[in-house]
């Protein structure tokens, strides 16, 4: 008889274990190996063109791919209390990491845009840890001061001035497509945590025109938001991009041209190993790839909302807050990804998570699927607990 099969009454209350989401973990499994294949399909010929390996987008894709279950694997065994005890170390690195992209010597400009960190062999993307980092210390804040924010507008405030400080900082690199879905991650938080509609109306009407006003003063980004309107007005300049997408996606139908057939992806399309990714899997596999990639991101971001749904039930705040805020990033990154290779949507420069090619998105996506993991486990112990004392079923087991 193994460990997990003894009866819960015959151990004591703190060897209880939990248990790992098995919906999560095979929803995020399946999402990551499809996205080895796309990657292989879609790079390939990128790789060669650049006079390189053809598997070099490959080979790093797998390694970022080891490297993220692996950190995935560390926030799994990682106690949530502890995470919430350093929720503002986490918010002060955040910060720290968004300063650092300016720093001579530590930035990089790539692209004319400073996002990346230096670190030896590969770069970072900072805002990728930002994400996670923001939605730990959040968490930990929707806790602290649930009455506030559910009573009184300068609860909701408050996080407001910390998600501007991060936005104006994203704004300077510049990142107008992170600093909005940083901005949709506080906002569904807090939200989710209980924020009065008025307060929330106040909020937006009030980030609105300031984003607003970001995107217009940057003529690139008008571009961007006039050319997707239209992109055949413009097909071989602005609209290049999106019209090739398109194609692409047209050139699918229902059951796509065959893995590996895409014409597109063959210097036609830009970025088609990143972020237009689903423009290549609708291509080689049609409206059924399509639909089967939007049914794995439903079903996982369902499960982490079911989850944080439980938590909140049993008066896990921290854990329930976590696994919202990983659910709404996940969604709404995916769906404006989805939505920008369907030209529903100006293009953001957001990957599609655990697909696209990108080692910073695919690290931090999978130490962010860890970290909800741990959430999962520790609802699941309480639980049991629970169920063996019913007098600790309103208290935060850990």
């Amino acid at each position: 008889m193994g460990f997990l099969d003894l009866p819960l009454q015959a151990l004591r209350r703190d060897d209880i274990p939990g248990r790992y989401d098995r919906g999560v973990f095979a929803a995020a499994l399946a999402l990551a190996l499809f996205g080895v294949v796309m990657v292989a399909s879609s790079s390939i010929a990128v790789a060669e063109s650049e006079g390189g390996s053809p598997y070099h987008y490959l080979i790093k894709h797998v390694i970022f791919l080891v490297m993220g279950t692996t950190l995935g694997i560390g926030f799994a065994l990682t106690p949530l209390a502890w995470l919430e005890r350093h929720a503002r170390l986490f918010l002060l690195l955040a910060v720290l990491l968004l300063v650092a992209v300016f720093l001579p010597g530590v930035g990089v400009r790539v692209n004319g845009a400073k996002r990346w960190l230096r670190l030896g062999i590969s770069n970072f993307q900072a805002v990728e840890a930002v994400k996670l980092f923001v939605i730990i210390w959040l968490a930990s804040y929707l806790v602290r001061f649930r009455g506030e924010v559910q009573h009184a507008f300068k609860g909701t405030m408050k996080p407001l001035f910390v998600a501007g400080l991060v936005v104006v900082l994203l704004l300077k690199q510049p990142d107008f497509g992170s600093a909005s879905l940083i901005l949709a991650i506080v906002l569904g938080m807090i939200w989710l945590g209980g924020a009065r509609a008025r307060d929330l109306m106040g909020l937006a009407a009030a980030t609105m025109p300031v984003m607003a006003w970001a995107a217009l003063s940057e003529s690139y980004r008008v571009k961007r938001l006039t050319s997707f309107l239209d992109p055949w007005k413009d097909p071989f300049n602005d609209g290049f991009q999106l019209t090739q997408a398109l194609i692409a996606i047209g050139r699918g139908e229902w059951f796509g041209v065959g893995l590996g057939g895409s014409i597109q992806k063959l210097f036609y399309l830009p970025e088609a190993h990143t972020d237009f990714i689903l423009a290549v899997i609708a291509e080689e596999l049609g409206l059924f790839g399509v639909c089967l990639v939007v049914g794995l991101f439903v079903w996982l971001c369902g499960r982490l909302f079911l989850i944080g749904r439980r938590a909140e039930e049993r008066g896990l705040g921290f854990a329930a807050y976590v696994s919202y805020g990983i659910a709404v990033w996940l969604s709404v990154q995916a769906t404006v990804s989805i939505g920008v290779n369907l030209g529903l949507l100006p293009t953001k420069g957001l990957t599609l998570p655990l697909i696209s090619s990108g080692g910073s998105s695919l690290l931090m996506t999978c130490a962010a699927i860890g970290l909800a993991l741990r959430v999962s486990y520790e609802l699941t112990r309480h639980e049991a607990v629970s169920a063996v004392t019913p007098d600790a079923g309103g208290r935060d087991e850990r």
